[in-house]
């Protein structure tokens, strides 16, 4: 194939009245027009005549032309209509930008920011686009594999900032879970790095106090895929901030509809002395929900495998780890620090708190005399509790509301 053109003819190509075509051979030509200078291969195809569009100069050179002029070529020799895969490579393309990670998270990001305060908009943001987007955010989400997240929380870990490494691996999981719901991926592998990352310097049960983190807490929750006995008996974690194992060997016989109370036996307490539990409506309906499934059992959750045991003791914090809840971020005992933490910033008093999560208050002479429940109070503190997280899983304002005076 003999070619016609020079750099120097296309150069000094100029455009006249009309357009007019500078052929270079093989159906590769220079179209000239006023708007500028085009790139254009004909060819036939199937007994039909098409025209390819091949680039625009001077952004595509006479030998680059002459290049993909060739490979089109090679397509059409192969039986492949050049134009038609170039179609395809573009929605190909163009489907691997729709499902990157970046422009899921993104959507993610815009779906459900709108209900965060801005301080915790700002944060996760920041936490994408400095800490994610970089790395990870090209790439198709379904095929982001665990090694490459890690590589992220390892830059983050290396500058000193482990807390933020942990936070980082649990808004990457969010966007993964989001993915998995939206058809764009098929799993959340974030739960695969469970203890790549040194805990972080705590000396608590790890656990969530951010109203916007717990939301989305209650939502992951409220969306999980288990069992219905492991999603209700999270949810009563939340609202009841008992001890784990005392949610997860809860009995029928000891919880009383009518006074909406759970009596917790002194041979099942810590400090062997029994404990009255408040029921919010929340709680009750719940109890109503799952007492058609295991009512006719001894333990409100029994075990899969001998359901004359309660339910095993990994269940919830496993439940919480393939969320994306990692062991320093979110811990089945956490609900207990959750709850006392904001209703300390809710204004409740030490005491009725204290007395709700079944600890000793005060010394050993003031606990002797003291025989009060403050059940009335811790009641109605109950109620707002339950109220106030119902709140805060759809998405409302999470100015933390004060006790009634």
């Amino acid at each position: 194939m003999k070619s016609l053109l020079t750099d120097t003819a296309v150069k000094n190509a100029k455009p006249k009245d009309k357009p007019y075509n500078l052929t270079d051979g093989g159906g590769l030509y220079l179209k000239v027009a006023t708007a500028g200078k085009y790139w254009r291969y004909n060819y036939s195809f199937n007994g039909k005549q098409k025209t390819l569009a091949i680039g625009v100069y001077p952004d595509t050179s006479l030998k680059q032309a002459r290049d993909k002029h060739q490979a089109a070529r090679e397509l059409l020799a192969q039986g492949v209509d050049p134009s038609s895969h170039k179609q395809e490579a573009k929605a190909a393309e163009r489907a691997l930008t729709e499902n990157s990670f970046e422009l899921v998270a993104r959507e993610w990001y815009g779906k459900f920011s709108g209900k965060w305060s801005k301080d915790h908009a700002a944060n996760v943001l920041t936490r994408l686009e400095k800490d994610l987007f970089p790395f990870i955010g090209g790439k198709p989400v379904a095929e982001i594999e665990p090694p490459a997240i890690l590589k992220c929380l390892r830059r983050i870990e290396e500058r000193g900032a482990l807390d933020s490494a942990h936070r980082a691996k649990t808004t990457a999981g969010q966007v993964f879970r989001y993915a998995v719901s939206i058809g764009k991926a098929t799993r959340d592998p974030t739960p695969d790095l469970h203890g790549a990352l040194p805990p972080p310097d705590r000396k608590h049960f790890a656990a969530l106090t951010d109203p916007q983190e717990v939301g989305q807490l209650l939502r992951d929750i409220a969306d999980y895929h288990g069992v219905p006995e492991t999603v209700t008996a999270l949810q009563l974690s939340a609202y009841l901030f008992q001890r784990p194992g005392e949610i997860r060997a809860m009995q029928w016989s000891e919880i009383n509809f009518e006074t909406a109370q759970w009596t917790i036996p002194a041979e099942r307490m810590k400090r062997r002395k029994a404990h009255t539990v408040p029921l919010s409506k929340q709680v009750l309906a719940l109890l109503d929900e799952l007492r058609p499934m295991t009512g006719r059992r001894t333990h409100v959750f029994p075990s899969r495998t001998d359901i004359n045991k309660p339910m095993g003791a990994n269940t919830l914090g496993g439940a919480l780890r393939k969320m994306g809840y990692d062991s320093d971020t979110m811990t089945a005992h956490g609900f207990r620090a959750l709850a006392s933490t904001m209703l300390y910033e809710m204004g409740y008093p030490a005491d009725v708190i204290e007395k709700q999560l079944a600890h000793s208050v005060g010394n050993t002479i003031r606990q002797a005399y003291d025989r009060s429940q403050h059940l009335d109070q811790r009641t109605a503190m109950m109620q707002q509790w339950a109220d106030y997280l119902d709140s805060l899983r759809g998405g409302a304002q999470v100015i933390p509301i004060r006790r009634a005076g």
